[in-house]
């Protein structure tokens, strides 16, 4: 961006708004225009520029710079694509469109048409033979030497942002590319992409907090959904195989770089495997996707190389909680042991009713995950937090459950599905137990998905994937507002 002069902002303001009332005046209002027919666009010129050397092309985008020399200017325009120069002189102009050409501003919409040349420093660039004013820009952009670079503005006003940062807009044509990969891997696996309801009566398939609205005409509360997880494996009771969605979810939880309270994941659902199947399927996924829009299974995070090429390093919960605070959970079954054992490791102990699993679980949670950098599966979650999981026939105090981490964050859950009706209505009551005690995060009871079980879940397989952590991996970003086009901001008072 050019850096605007140092005159005060309402003085530019003000000389903006009198620019368009003369343009108005005159009756040439620019937010009249309707349309421009477009031929070009900036990149494509520069990297085919044997085709398109003297051509006439009309090109349009926003005027990010502009240098004027008495009778020539030079001038850069950008559009979808990138910035291309623009070389426009009163000899091709005339010297009337010359004239108001000088008067436009940076950071005006413009048409362009002229002809392809290379100038004699060698850029490539358009010699305008006619310049349009397509809309008019009120505010000035950041100045050229700072950007915008105030993390909080850019949140808020990721329009300028995507004007002042280009290097911003790649980020989101990349998510754009991951996303797509997601589904042209699962289409070709043979999956079928559904929707399921986002308005739920019941808040179910996760451990969380919902939002809460009112319909109007039904006069009920109803909640945005946390997971669609039970409408899926009710498709695969109704004879789908292999389903999957790609949809937003909301939780009315906390924030920080790593949660949003609405995000996108990928769940997806097959009948006849289990989680070592979904195992199977996570590793596949994620090498085609380094390899569709990266080109390689090792790929740079935050100064660390990750190596993405299967297999993964698979460890149960237990052996991980062993091998990172020598708590050894898999030697005793008595939890006061345990829990002198966890206390001296520096695990804070969870409150209410204590047992094996939950002090596993808490273990786990608040010791391990930070060394999980490269992809690791940790398997067999206690029954306690995994309510919709199929127990191990081994050992029934733990499930077929696992979650994998990358860079030391959680990006994905796996169960083999739950499929015994009686069993899940137990595990809706313990939650509800659960809520009634104080924990809000608990899972509401769903009779409907209960009834739906008693006709006949297959052996299923479960997978659930967080599509913004998944582009954060890709994109080199830690923080999860940098790969959201608008994240969730308290507002300005």
């Amino acid at each position: 961006m050019t850096q605007q002069p140092t005159e005060n902002l309402n003085d530019i303001l003000q000389a903006r708004r009198d620019k368009l009332r003369e343009l108005i005046e005159q009756g040439r209002n620019p937010f009249e225009r309707v349309k421009f027919d477009k031929t070009a666009y900036a990149q494509p010129i520069k990297l085919d520029y044997a085709n398109w050397d003297g051509k006439e092309v009309a090109i349009a985008g926003r005027l990010i710079s502009k240098r004027v020399m008495g009778k020539a200017s030079f001038a850069h325009l950008i559009d979808c694509t990138g910035s291309i120069q623009l070389y426009v002189s009163r000899d091709s102009l005339g010297d009337e469109p010359y004239a108001e050409f000088k008067r436009i501003d940076i950071g005006d919409i413009v048409g362009v048409t002229g002809h392809v040349f290379t100038t004699k420093m060698g850029e490539i660039s358009i010699h305008a033979t006619k310049v349009e004013l397509l809309a008019k820009s009120l505010l000035p952009l950041p100045e050229k030497f700072h950007g915008l670079k105030d993390t909080d503005l850019r949140y808020r006003q990721r329009y300028v942002d995507l004007i002042a940062n280009p290097e911003v807009k790649e980020i989101f044509v990349l998510r754009s590319k991951i996303i797509g990969a997601v589904r042209a891997f699962l289409d070709a696996e043979g999956y079928l992409e559904v929707e399921t309801p986002i308005l739920n009566t019941i808040a179910g398939g996760a451990s969380a907090r919902p939002f809460c609205t009112h319909h109007n005409t039904l006069d009920i509360d109803m909640y945005m959904r946390i997971a669609p997880e039970l409408y899926l494996k009710r498709l695969i009771v109704g004879g789908f195989e292999k389903v999957y969605e790609v949809g937003r979810l909301f939780r009315n939880e906390g924030m920080d770089t790593k949660h949003n309270p609405e995000f996108t994941t990928v769940e997806l659902y097959q009948a006849y495997t289990d989680y070592y199947g979904m195992m199977d399927i996570t590793e596949r996924l994620f090498c085609y996707i380094a390899h569709k829009v990266k080109g390689t299974y090792d790929i740079e995070y935050q100064g660390e190389t990750i190596h993405l090429q299967a297999p993964w390093k698979k460890m149960t919960m237990a052996q991980a909680v062993r091998e990172y605070t020598g708590v050894d959970f898999d030697a005793t079954q008595d939890v006061e042991t345990l829990k002198a054992q966890c206390a001296k490791a520096g695990v804070g102990i969870p409150e209410g009713e204590l047992t094996w699993g939950k002090l596993l679980y808490a273990a786990f949670d608040q010791k391990v995950e930070e060394h999980l950098v490269q992809p690791t599966f940790i398997l067999d979650y206690p029954v306690e937090v995994s309510p919709l999981a199929k127990r191990k026939p081994s050992d029934p105090r733990l499930t077929e459950r696992f979650e994998f981490f990358i860079t030391a964050r959680e990006m994905g859950n796996a169960f083999s599905e739950l499929n015994d009706p009686i069993d899940q209505r137990e595990r809706f009551a313990a939650q509800l137990r659960e809520r009634e005690m104080g924990d809000d995060e608990a899972q509401l009871p769903d009779e409907d998905y209960v009834t739906a079980l008693m006709y006949g879940l297959p052996p299923t397989g479960g997978l659930g994937i967080g599509i913004d952590r998944l582009v954060m991996l890709f994109t080199d970003q830690s923080s999860i507002r940098d790969v959201l086009l608008f994240p969730t901001m308290k507002p300005i008072k």
